[in-house]
C-alpha cells in the first residue's frame, strides 16, 4: 500500500485539514505552534505509531461546549494498492482508508466502500451456526453442504449480489499489515539513544519478514498462541458457568514478535578511550551523530529493496521517514548534508519522506508545490495553504509567504540564491517554462532567483551589484547585446564577472543573435499552425520561417503572422515565443544551447 495523501479531523489544533501530500519530499513550513508537529503525530496515528489521548482532541469551540473535546477523531489517508492486495481485499486500486477513535472506544481501521445494506450479512463468520441456519433458511439460500463453513460461504456469496450501500466499514487485517511502515526521527531533543532504536527498530521488522526466519518465528508464536488458547478455553468455560445468560465465550489470542524490539543504549569514546557521556554533550554533538544514523538509514533503506527484488519477494510497503526539524543545532554545511540526505532516500522507489522545518536551505532545495504552510488563524486552528498557481510568479508570491511566517527578511531570503539576470519580459516568461521541461524542476527548487531587469543597462547593474556582494550571479543576453557599449569585454571584466562562467551569449554558439532563433523551423511552424493558423485550405510550413533566418529574426517572424493569420496574432514578441515555448513537451524540445546554459546555472547554484 502506498500512502498518497491525507486528511485530519479534531486532531490537536487540526480541527479540519485535508489533502496534505506525502511526496518526495514533502516540507512543512510555518511558525511554532502551526501545527507542523501535530500533522506529523496525526499521520503517525494513522499509521498505528501512536495512542490517541484525550489531551490529543481538538478542543470544542461553541459556546455550550463548557471546555469539552470533540469526537471522534480521525485521520483519513487515500492510498493506492498493489495488484496483490487488491486480489486479497477485493478493493480498487485507489482506497480511502481511515482510523478513527471515539470517545471512550478503542481506535480502528476502516475503509469506505461498498457492503450489504443488510446489516445482518455483515461479518458473517462472527455468527453462531444456528444464527447463519436461519438466514440461509430466510433468503432461500442452497449451501454446499451443512458445515458452518458451507452456511458463511453461501451467505458471502448472495451478500455479493444484494442491495449495496456505500459507508464506512472495517479494515481487513491483512490490509492493516500491508500499511506503509513509519520512521520517525524526532525534534531538537531527541537523544542518539532514540534515533539509533529508530533505525534499528526498522531492521527488526525487516528481518522478521525474512522467510528464512519467518518458519522459525512463526512455529513459535504458534506454539505461544496454542498454549495461550488452552488457558483461554479454561476461561471462556468458567465464564459460561457463572454468567448462563451467554451462550457464546470466545478468546481468540493473538501473538506476535512484532513489537519486542525495545531498546538499544548507545556508548561513544574519544581517541584515548574515555567513554563520552551524552546526556551531558552539547545538542550540536547529539545532532552530528543523529544525522549519521539517518545518513545510515538510507543506505539501509536502499540495500533493503534491492534484497526484496532479488529475493522476488512481494513487493515491499511504503516506508515513510519522518524529520522533525532535522536541522536545529547543526552548522551551516550539516545542515546541507541534512538535505542531501533526504535527497538520497526521496530517490528509492518505495520511500517517502515528509520534513517539518524552519530552514529556507530545506524548503528552497525542493518543487515549492511540494511545500505544505501551516499558519494557526485567528480561531487559534490551523489552516493549510498550498501552492494554487504554478506560474513563476505564483511561486515566487507562496515563497514570499513562508519566508515571512518563519521571520525571515528578503535581504536574508535571497542569501543563497543564484541570480540569473536577464533582460526583459521575454526572457521573463520563457525561461521558467524551458527550464522547469529541461531540468526536471522549478527555478526556486533549484535555488535560482530570475530578474528581468527590463534592459541590457539594468541587467549589467543588477549583475555588478550582486557580484559586489560576492553573490552567485549568471548574465544571460542576446548575441547581438555584444555591439551595446554596456557588453564590451573591458567592462564586463571590471564589473567582476568570469566571462566563461557567469555570461551567456543566448544564440552566438550557434550563430544566432538572438533566443527566437534557437528553436527550429519546424518548432516555429507547428506552433504556428496551433496558434495562429492561416485562412482554411494552406498551413504554415517551415519554409515560410526560414525565409527569415538571414535578418532580424523575431522582427521578422513576428510581422509575417500578423499579416498572414486567419484571425488571432500573438500581441508581441514575448507572447509569441511563449505560445512556442507552451507547444514542447519533452526536455529534448529545448533547444541543446539552452540545456548546457541551464545545466551551468544548476552547477553555480549547488
Amino acid at each position: 500500500m502506498y500512502l498518497t495523501r491525507f486528511s485530519i479531523c479534531a486532531f490537536r489544533s487540526l480541527a479540519q485539514v485535508e489533502n496534505i501530500p506525502v511526496s518526495s519530499p514533502t516540507i512543512l513550513a510555518g511558525r511554532n505552534d502551526g501545527g507542523k508537529s501535530a500533522v506529523l503525530t496525526a499521520l503517525a496515528f494513522l499509521l498505528g505509531d501512536h495512542r490517541l489521548t484525550d489531551e490529543d482532541r481538538t478542543y470544542l469551540q461553541t459556546e455550550d461546549a463548557a471546555g469539552g473535546r470533540c469526537s471522534p477523531t480521525w485521520v483519513e489517508g487515500v492510498f493506492t494498492l498493489d495488484d496483490g492486495e487488491q486480489a486479497a481485499t477485493a478493493l480498487p486500486q485507489t482506497a480511502r482508508i481511515r482510523r478513527i477513535a471515539e470517545a471512550g472506544q478503542t481506535a480502528r481501521w476502516e475503509y469506505f466502500g461498498s457492503r450489504p445494506a443488510d446489516s445482518r450479512l455483515h461479518d458473517v463468520g462472527r455468527m453462531l451456526k444456528n444464527e447463519l441456519a436461519e438466514l440461509v433458511a430466510e433468503f432461500s439460500l442452497t449451501p454446499s453442504g451443512s458445515l458452518k463453513e458451507d452456511l458463511v460461504k453461501a451467505l458471502n456469496d448472495y451478500a455479493v449480489t444484494a442491495p449495496q450501500v456505500e459507508q464506512w466499514q472495517p479494515l481487513a487485517k491483512e490490509l492493516q499489515e500491508r500499511l506503509p511502515r513509519l520512521l520517525s526521527f524526532g525534534g531538537k531533543d531527541e537523544s542518539p539513544d532514540a534515533a539509533v532504536r529508530t533505525a534499528l527498530n526498522n531492521c527488526y521488522e525487516t528481518y522478521l519478514e525474512d522467510e528464512t526466519l519467518q518458519g522459525r518465528v512463526r512455529e513459535i508464536e504458534a506454539e505461544v498462541t496454542q498454549r495461550l488458547e488452552k488457558e483461554a478455553d479454561s476461561l471462556c468455560q468458567h465464564i459460561r458457568r457463572h454468567c448462563g445468560e451467554f451462550i457464546g465465550v470466545q478468546v481468540k489470542p493473538e501473538v506476535s514478535f512484532k513489537g519486542g524490539f525495545k531498546r538499544a543504549p548507545l556508548e561513544v569514546s574519544k581517541a584515548d578511550g574515555e567513554p563520552v557521556d551524552l546526556t551531558r554533550s552539547g545538542q550540536g554533538s547529539n545532532r552530528r551523530i543523529a544525522l549519521a544514523v539517518w545518513e545510515w538509514t538510507s543506505n539501509l533503506l536502499e540495500s533493503s529493496e534491492l534484497t526484496a527484488g532479488e529475493r522476488g519477494e512481494q513487493e515491499p510497503t511504503q516506508t515513510i521517514v519522518v524529520y522533525d526539524e532535522p536541522d536545529t543545532h547543526l552548522d551551516y554545511r550539516h545542515q546541507r548534508t541534512v538535505m542531501d540526505i533526504i535527497r538520497k532516500q526521496c530517490t528509492l522507489p518505495h520511500v517517502s519522506v515528509v520534513v517539518a522545518t524552519h530552514s529556507m536551505n530545506l524548503i528552497d532545495g525542493v518543487d515549492i508545490a511540494d511545500v505544505v504552510h501551516l499558519r494557526l488563524g485567528e480561531s487559534g486552528r490551523t489552516i493549510v495553504e498550498r501552492l494554487a498557481d504554478e506560474s513563476h510568479d505564483g511561486v515566487d508570491f507562496h515563497l514570499g509567504q513562508i519566508a515571512a511566517a518563519v521571520g525571515l527578511r528578503n535581504s536574508v531570503l535571497l542569501h543563497e540564491r543564484c541570480f540569473l539576470a536577464v533582460e526583459g519580459p521575454t526572457e521573463q516568461q520563457c525561461l521558467p517554462v524551458l527550464f522547469r521541461l529541461s531540468q526536471g524542476l522549478s527555478l526556486q527548487a533549484a535555488g535560482i532567483a530570475l530578474w528581468a531587469c527590463g534592459n541590457n543597462e539594468g541587467a549589467l547593474h543588477l549583475a555588478g551589484y550582486l557580484v559586489k556582494n560576492r553573490r552567485t550571479v549568471m548574465l544571460m543576453v542576446d548575441a547581438d547585446s555584444r555591439t551595446n557599449k554596456h557588453f564590451k569585454t573591458e567592462r564586463l571584466i571590471r564589473t567582476g564577472l568570469d566571462l566563461a562562467t557567469q555570461v551567456t551569449y543566448v544564440g552566438e554558439a550557434d550563430g544566432f543573435n538572438e533566443l527566437e532563433e534557437l528553436f527550429t523551423d519546424v518548432q516555429w511552424a507547428a506552433a504556428a499552425n496551433t496558434h495562429w493558423p492561416r485562412p482554411t485550405g494552406s498551413h504554415w510550413t517551415t519554409g515560410h520561417f526560414a525565409a527569415h533566418r538571414s535578418g532580424k529574426f523575431s522582427g521578422a517572424v513576428l510581422t509575417m503572422i500578423k499579416e498572414q493569420a486567419a484571425q488571432t496574432s500573438p500581441d508581441g514578441k514575448d507572447d509569441m515565443l511563449y505560445a512556442l515555448v507552451a507547444t514542447l513537451a519533452k526536455p529534448e524540445d529545448v533547444p541543446p544551447q539552452l540545456r548546457d546554459a541551464f545545466r551551468s546555472i544548476q552547477d553555480l547554484a549547488s
